[in-house]
């Protein structure tokens, strides 16, 4: 299970962590992702961290502004997002695959249930 959490409102160029806390599997088995998705878009990928933590991956849109990382003794990931934009507004997913550096929605066997971030301009 996974569980997001961290959303919420905030400034255009301010910034927001994000938190997604996993239980009932061994999280380190596990490269873990962040997902966003609008209405009527497709989920897009943001950013991954692979099993260990030693790689990380980013959307080209996000890269430089945001960072993920992981506690594998904690069981969490985290999406610290800077120098927010109006466009960073979605419902904001973490999942967990079993293979590392995968992109796509679909490699993604569990999701949390999302988090609402709002940025005002």
């Amino acid at each position: 299970q996974l569980v997001e959490s961290g959303g919420g409102l905030v400034q255009a160029g301010g910034s927001l962590r994000l938190s997604c806390a996993a239980s009932g599997r061994a999280f380190s088995n596990y490269a873990m992702g962040w997902f966003r998705q609008t209405p009527g878009e497709e989920r897009e990928f943001v950013s991954g961290i692979s099993r260990k933590g030693d790689t990380t991956y980013y959307a080209d849109n996000v890269k430089g502004r945001f960072a993920i990382s992981r506690d594998n003794a904690m069981n969490t990931v985290y999406l610290q997002m800077n120098r927010v934009k109006p466009e960073d507004r979605a419902v904001y997913y973490c999942a967990a695959t079993l293979s590392d550096g995968r992109i796509e929605a679909e490699a993604y066997d569990y999701w949390g249930q999302g988090t609402r971030v709002l940025v005002s301009s």
